[in-house]
């Protein structure tokens, strides 16, 4: 079977989508040990499809019901169904997967993504293939859904997971969680974090915001991100309606080395409760993942920069907005650092060991920043709202946006990021 993503081989299957995701998880936190009953509703994007690949990653299959099967097996990595009648283009079918174990994280040439073990809790960073370590799905991008999770666990233990919360409900020890994302989702922004943790909401900005923090941290969450309603205001204004009823932050009592994106809520390590530039940089550049990112996806990894670019772009209209450097010397510095670092690779096509690189993230935001010194302040900002407003809920390629780009502004944009995307020398610094 051809990869769904070249730079994430043995993943996602494009014979069929999962329109809609049903996970009921009951976790033991003092041993690691996931039990799970996943529903996958499933519509077959052929004819005469009869073999499904799903993925699900060193967890044990216990049963399948739902839909008769000829057989089925698992390999540790991929669960392969064999239904016994094939499906059209079109048909729905509903398969229940209940599944155990402890889960792995998922090592790719990219970098290792999944379900992870905190001191004391559990963290999921998905991104790009771990959502495999922790339920069975069609693990690409391109396969966006909407999901209901609900996790039981100690009721010592707050959870948090994407969307809105639905319910909680304490039964004996124990506490179940339950929520729902109704708009739709790449499985890798898929998340639960669970934590000794106490939940308070921040007020007075356009969203509603909720911080998801350890007791112990609450002076320093507060003193941190104390900028986070004005961030909220900057992206709406620039950027369009924030695309989701609500955002939470999550920090961990451990360290993380970077902060984390997951689809409504962002995760930070304690260690970057301060106000230093490079603790407050993040902040803004993981609350703007949730426009370029979360709500428009790129639909293969090789266009990341339509993530991070955008993202890190973000930081230097941050920047600005607290009376910082101006947006204009955030791209001066960042493109003096590079200019005499020619890359070996596009940033078009990055490769899979690269995509997380610094020069894409600083490349790719120099590559907005050109787009904006060509067209104006106006049409550029229009640009940004139009895009997220056009393609919400959906995924996107480079040249989908390209194209979006010069219909929208009627520039020729294609001729203004094509040096900075398909070219190796770094292009003349674009000016305000």
């Amino acid at each position: 079977m051809p990869s769904a993503d070249p730079y994430l081989p043995g993943h996602g299957d494009t014979t069929y989508a999962v329109t809609g995701y049903d996970l009921d998880l009951d976790y033991a936190i003092e041993n690691n040990h996931l039990s799970g009953r996943a529903t996958l509703t499933i519509r077959a994007l052929q004819d005469n499809l009869r073999d499904l690949t799903l993925d699900l990653h060193a967890l044990k299959v216990v049963k399948i019901t739902g839909v008769k099967l000829e057989r089925h097996r698992h390999d540790g990595n991929r669960l392969r169904l064999r239904l016994a009648s094939p499906l059209r283009i079109d048909d729905r079918v509903t398969v229940t997967i209940t599944y155990r174990g402890v889960p792995k994280v998922v090592r790719d040439k990219v970098g290792e993504a999944g379900w992870e073990e905190l001191d004391d809790g559990v963290l999921v960073a998905g991104q790009p293939g771990g959502a495999p370590s922790w339920f069975p799905c069609n693990d690409r991008a391109s396969n966006k859904a909407p999901y209901r999770i609900s996790v039981t666990c100690n009721s010592a233990y707050f959870v948090v997971a994407n969307g809105s919360r639905t319910a909680v409900r304490r039964h004996g020890s124990k506490t179940t969680w339950s929520y729902v994302q109704t708009e739709p989702m790449a499985p890798y922004l898929a998340t639960v974090q669970i934590g000794r943790y106490v939940e308070h909401e921040v007020t007075g900005g356009p969203t509603r915001t909720y911080a998801v923090v350890p007791p112990s941290l609450r002076t320093r969450f507060d003193r941190a991100f104390a900028d986070q309603t004005a961030m909220m205001q900057l992206f709406t204004r620039c950027f369009g309606p924030y695309p989701f009823p609500s955002y939470r932050i999550v920090v961990t009592d451990d360290s993380l080395e970077i902060p984390l994106e997951a689809q409504s809520l962002s995760i930070f390590g304690s260690n970057l409760l301060d106000r230093r530039w490079d603790s407050q940089r993040l902040i803004a550049h993981e609350l703007a993942h949730q426009w370029f990112g979360n709500a428009v996806t790129l639909a293969r990894l090789q266009d990341i920069w339509l993530h991070e670019g955008f993202a890190c772009y973000s930081e230097w209209l941050w920047s600005q907005e607290c009376g910082r450097r101006s947006t204009q010397d955030e791209a001066e510095v960042h493109w003096k650092q590079l200019s005499d670092k020619t890359p070996r690779h596009l940033l078009a096509a990055p490769g899979a060991e690269h995509v997380f690189d610094d020069w894409v993230y600083k490349r790719g935001a120099l590559t907005v920043h050109a787009i904006r010194a060509a067209i104006g302040d106006e049409s550029f900002f229009a640009l940004l709202a139009g895009w997220i407003d056009r393609h919400k809920g959906s995924n996107a390629t480079t040249q989908e946006f390209v194209e979006f780009a010069q219909t929208f502004t009627g520039h020729p944009v294609g001729r203004i990021v094509e040096p900075w995307l398909c070219e190796l020398p770094l292009p003349p610094l674009p000016k305000l």
